[in-house]
């Protein structure tokens, strides 16, 4: 089974609703970056956009970015990963209740504050009354909801919104950095690459795919298959990856790069690069977060970037990780996630 994503959208630390990371990147050396947003009021009327925190903002920009109107009504799901929903918002609600001593609270910033606001907003914006859920799984939401909409394609859907959204606020980088989540000493893109420490630096994730059974003249690239790994051993990881190039009679000799989720944590990345070595020794490897950051659903960003790699047929000097075999013109890519090498998936792709 092909499923085509016929159109993406990213909001982030690069340039929104564009593509200028593939030739311009803007590369950051501080461990706190919000997204660069864009107009809302191009997007959203002023008095809804009064009602909604950031990240649901940027949910609904990107998703009308890449639904067309006239397939917004006819969507047979609407599927979001978050990790960590509208902070914002939940942040507002929080302050007010010890302010106003759990008196006269704002019902905006409670109803917001729940994690499958981001999907039913979009719901009520594209008049849409389908399947509709939200994936709160820590590091591997964006991957599980993927996993969801495959299902849904097997189960004959037609026309599919997925959406990963993450923001991180002053209070909350605060929290994650007592616990280590971020680096201590100055870095650049390069020192991410070859990081011997701890810690990674924040982004924030608002990306929107179009997931259609059909193809288009335009369209992207195909998932071929998707796969959730639990504690896998590297052969559990290999019949995995063997399972899914058999369905579409590809072998690993077919894949020109394995996409990692390498973010300058040491840890993190030793486990990337033992997968990567375990199932495709010689193939190209590329990474991302050097240049959009790391939330909980940045894996998002990955499937992002791959795609446009691929419908552009290229890949761009400052994405290669580790040099290797791989077509000029590449056509294949294995996407790798892993979350404290205890969740792992898979997304093959291909033009």
């Amino acid at each position: 089974m092909r499923i085509f994503i016929r159109s993406a959208a990213q909001i982030s630390i690069q340039n929104p609703l564009c593509d200028e990371w593939f030739e311009n990147p803007i590369f950051y050396s501080q461990t706190h970056n919000r997204s660069i947003d864009p107009d809302f009021k191009s997007f959203i009327p002023i008095m809804e956009a009064r009602r909604m925190g950031r990240v649901m903002k940027r949910a609904i920009v990107t998703s009308k970015s890449v639904i067309p109107e006239e397939n917004r009504a006819t969507l047979d799901a609407i599927l979001t990963g978050t990790g960590l929903g509208s902070v914002e918002d939940t942040e507002k609600f929080l302050n007010a209740l010890l302010k106003n001593d759990e008196e006269m609270l704002p019902p905006s910033n409670f109803m917001n504050s729940t994690h499958n606001t981001i999907g039913s907003i979009i719901a009520l914006n594209f008049k849409c009354h389908g399947y509709n859920l939200t994936s709160a799984h820590r590091g591997t939401s964006f991957d599980s909801i993927c996993f969801d909409a495959y299902l849904q394609f097997l189960k004959g859907a037609k026309n599919i919104l997925v959406g990963g959204h993450d923001e991180m606020t002053a209070d909350y980088f605060a929290l994650f950095d007592q616990i280590g989540f971020w680096k201590k000493e100055p870095f650049t893109a390069d020192t991410i690459k070859e990081s011997s420490s701890k810690g990674t630096f924040a982004g924030e994730t608002a990306v929107s795919f179009w997931l259609s059974a059909e193809d288009g003249a335009d369209s992207l690239c195909s998932i071929l298959g998707v796969d959730l790994l639990y504690k896998p051993s590297q052969q559990r990881l290999q019949e995995s990856l063997d399972t899914m190039l058999a369905q579409s009679g590809l072998t690993r000799d077919d894949i020109d790069a394995i996409v990692l989720n390498c973010n300058g944590d040491v840890e993190n990345d030793t486990v990337s690069r033992e997968v990567a070595e375990a199932i495709l020794p010689n193939v190209q490897q590329l990474y991302y977060k050097h240049l959009f950051g790391d939330s909980f659903t940045m894996s998002a960003m990955g499937l992002y970037i791959s795609a446009v790699c691929l419908h552009r047929r290229e890949i761009p000097a400052h994405l290669i990780y580790r040099s290797g075999a791989g077509n000029k013109r590449p056509r294949t890519f294995l996407l790798h996630n892993h979350y404290q090498n205890k969740d792992h998936s898979f997304m093959l792709l291909s033009v």
